[in-house]
């Protein structure tokens, strides 16, 4: 079963996503590791939001509570993060079975983001699951669940309009900086960050006539992000600070970068913080000369969706999460189905050998008889794939035990011992 816990920025402040996007990512390996129910755990955390995806063991849900799971995941990741544990689950929406994958895929595709159809999400709920692979947190439903959450986002933005260009956090930033700024070309920018929102800002700021670019790296890596786009490194922050019209910084720095003791009063400046953490401190707002844009601001400026290409990518994701559901109660038949499969061909190999027993042996009647086997469980074995997806799953499974008189998690235990052997 899929458990999904989601704190955005619909329903949680800034400050909370701040401190949980600092520690809820080291957090996985500790709810797989301390609970009996949690089988596996990616955790997303994002500028605009946090969301921990769980899978929890389907054996144990009868017995115990999945509230049980909730419980555990927000004690973890609050203590993980500084966060009150009632503080956070008065935040998080909880999401059960069905409903994750249509959420997640989603997310994925910037439908759920500040700016709808921002193209930076997809590479962060990739990057979720690799560090998750990483840490051994992952599990086969949840691997499942990313990748049809990326082939969906991928479908979204071949197919509509919502992944345009122009759609993402760091270009509304310089949307909302352009009404300030006359001529882009005269522009002197800093970027502070050499990560992939730098990358994406050095891009937007380009396409839009900028070319005086400066390079700072609060842990030293300017000169090699420099070189690699052409821009000019710096190695004096406050230097660089003074000498720059706009400031942008895009660092995964856990402290500000820019503070009032490195930045000073005087000429107007535009800086525009898309760090999450902040990597602006807040009282910068309040330098003479200084206009601050960080996230906040940039939220309540974002743009009314585009009905017609919104309404087309909610289709296509609600479409796959249809599909993901269906496959994903076929495979919950798939123990019912090997122990009849195992029934029927254990009573098919008694009987093979009682023939070669009598002498018939040439091979025709072993043939004829898993012949007549394969054809006998065909209809099952679609029956059930319709019953599962029609969600009657539960009705193939006390028929194969009410009819066979099976055990079908000691047969499966059984199959799965002699593929081992």
């Amino acid at each position: 079963m899929l458990l999904c816990l989601t704190a955005n920025h619909h329903n949680a402040s800034f400050d909370l996503l701040e401190k949980l996007s600092i520690g809820a990512p080291g957090a996985a390996g500790t709810l797989v590791s301390t609970s009996d129910l949690v089988s596996g755990a990616v955790v997303l955390a994002t500028c605009n939001r946090f969301e921990a995806y769980l899978e929890i063991d389907e054996t144990l849900v009868a017995t115990a509570d999945v509230a049980d799971a909730v419980a555990t995941t927000v004690q973890v990741i609050g203590q993980a993060s500084g966060v009150d544990p009632d503080d956070l689950r008065d935040s998080v929406t909880v999401l059960c079975g069905d409903p994750v994958a249509e959420h997640l895929f989603a997310v994925s595709s910037g439908l759920e983001s500040v700016i709808v159809g921002e193209d930076e999400i997809a590479g962060q709920v990739r990057r979720a699951l690799i560090e998750a692979r990483t840490a051994g947190t992952t599990s086969s439903g949840l691997e499942r669940l990313f990748q049809n959450a990326a082939k969906t986002s991928r479908g979204v933005k071949s197919q509509t309009a919502v992944g345009a260009a122009g759609r993402s956090l760091v270009r509304l930033g310089l949307e909302l900086a352009s009404s300030r700024i006359a001529d882009w070309s005269q522009a002197r920018v800093l970027i502070v960050g050499t990560g992939q929102y730098a990358g994406t800002t050095v891009a937007a700021l380009r396409d839009r006539g900028a070319d005086d670019l400066t390079v700072f790296s609060p842990s030293g890596r300017a000169a090699k992000f420099a070189t690699r786009l052409s821009l000019t490194a710096a190695t004096d922050l406050v230097a660089a600070l003074e000498a720059a019209d706009v400031v942008i910084t895009c660092t995964s720095s856990e402290t500000p970068v820019v503070t009032t003791s490195v930045l000073s009063a005087g000429r107007y400046r535009i800086v525009i913080d898309l760090g999450l953490p902040r990597n602006v401190e807040a009282a910068v707002a309040r330098i003479d000369g200084i206009e601050l844009l960080d996230l906040e601001t940039i939220r309540i400026h974002a743009p009314l969706e585009e009905l017609n290409a919104t309404s087309d990518a909610r289709a296509i994701v609600s479409e796959a999460a249809s599909e993901f559901a269906a496959l994903t109660a076929e495979q919950s038949l798939t123990p019912a189905v090997i122990a009849l499969r195992s029934h029927v061909f254990g009573l098919l190999d008694a009987e093979i050998e009682r023939a070669r027993a009598r002498g018939d042996d040439d091979g025709r009647i072993e043939a004829a008889l898993r012949h007549l086997a394969g054809v006998l469980l065909h209809t099952p074995s679609v029956r059930a794939r319709e019953l599962a997806r029609s969600g009657d799953g539960q009705e193939f499974s006390d028929a194969v035990a009410a009819l066979f008189g099976i055990d079908v998690p000691a047969a499966v235990r059984n199959v799965l011992r002699d593929r081992r052997a």
